[in-house]
């Protein structure tokens, strides 16, 4: 993933910027060598963890205000019983994943998948930033200024690694351990009573106004898949380049599978209308999962997005849905 833009702070952002930058220096001092007792000198509300770049910081005990600059962050909050008072709009959304829409109803947007705003985080009074992926050193440090920031998605963009760190951020690591013990039975369960079908190959693609993209290795869905043991064909056994991996028309058969899962971002809107068109093509006709009835239409925002545990738990009853028998 290519690193995100530098967002242009406006006025009123610079002098709140400013007066959190002094405020937080005069509260929080180094974190060096945080720990919880060290930080309970001088504020025993504070505990350390290290995030995803091996940066530790100084985070409140059990914070109240939760800014989620990912769709990975907001999926893991409400996952862990947090409901964030700022989001960051996800891939084609003009709000949370629709997936989440109904959990995250109501939670301002301060960002987009290029980057936060700046004045709308300071807006929302976080005591905690859960900065995704992030990776621009100016805007994070425009955020830590604002409140302690945590990277909360490592390179792999591993949705267990992720949860697991965000529950230690809020306080939440029992029910993050308890979630993921759910998860591996639900999946372990999954996978016995799909029987001969475990085997199969499954492939899950992505349409838009750019035409047809693949999902491969390194990406929310294929680890999912990796955990029921699926087989998956041609370049989706590789580890891919970007977040999905574009396809001419002419390519179209690589998305072909014994299993197919395909769709758009948004259930609505031009790419949904795009998506028919493509479907009364010949060459998605002439599909082996399409002739055997075996396509699944998803939700493109849970699928094949950065997902996260809710997306995780959601995608396996699709697949029990579409493939047990």
């Amino acid at each position: 993933m290519s690193q995100h833009p530098t967002p242009r702070a406006r006025p009123a952002a610079v002098a709140a910027v400013t007066l959190a930058s002094a405020l937080t220096l005069t509260a929080c001092g180094s974190d060096k060598g945080a720990t919880t007792a060290d930080a309970g000198k001088g504020d025993a509300k504070k505990v350390s963890v290290t995030d995803a770049t091996g940066k530790k910081v100084q985070v409140p005990a059990a914070p109240k205000n939760v800014v989620a600059l990912s769709e990975m962050d907001l999926d893991s909050s409400l996952a862990l019983g947090v409901k964030p008072v700022g989001l960051t709009a996800g891939r084609g959304q003009k709000g949370a994943p629709e997936y989440l829409a109904d959990d995250a109803k109501g939670i301002p947007v301060v960002g987009a998948v290029t980057g936060p705003d700046i004045e709308k985080v300071v807006q929302a009074e976080p005591d905690v930033i859960l900065a995704g992926q992030l990776a621009d050193p100016q805007v994070l440090r425009q955020l830590s200024a604002i409140a302690p920031t945590v990277v909360t998605v490592g390179k792999d963009k591993d949705w267990k690694k992720a949860l697991t760190l965000t529950g230690q951020v809020l306080g939440k690591q029992n029910e993050a351990k308890s979630f993921l013990a759910d998860y591996d039975k639900k999946a372990a369960e999954l996978k016995k009573n799909l029987g001969d079908r475990a085997g199969a190959t499954v492939s899950v693609a992505r349409y838009s106004a750019k035409g047809t993209a693949v999902m491969q290795q390194g990406v929310f869905i294929s680890d999912v898949l990796n955990d029921l043991g699926f087989k998956r064909p041609g370049i989706q056994n590789d580890k891919g380049q970007g977040h999905s991996t574009p396809l001419s028309e002419e390519d179209l058969k690589q998305i072909d599978a014994d299993w197919l899962f395909i769709g758009t971002l948004a259930s609505t809107g031009k790419d949904a209308d795009l998506f028919g068109e493509l479907k009364d093509k010949a060459a998605y006709k002439q599909l082996d999962a399409v002739k055997d009835g075996h396509v699944t239409e998803i939700d493109g925002s849970k699928w094949t997005s950065l997902g996260g545990a809710n997306a995780a738990v959601s995608v396996l009853d699709d697949i029990e849905k579409a493939m047990a028998k």
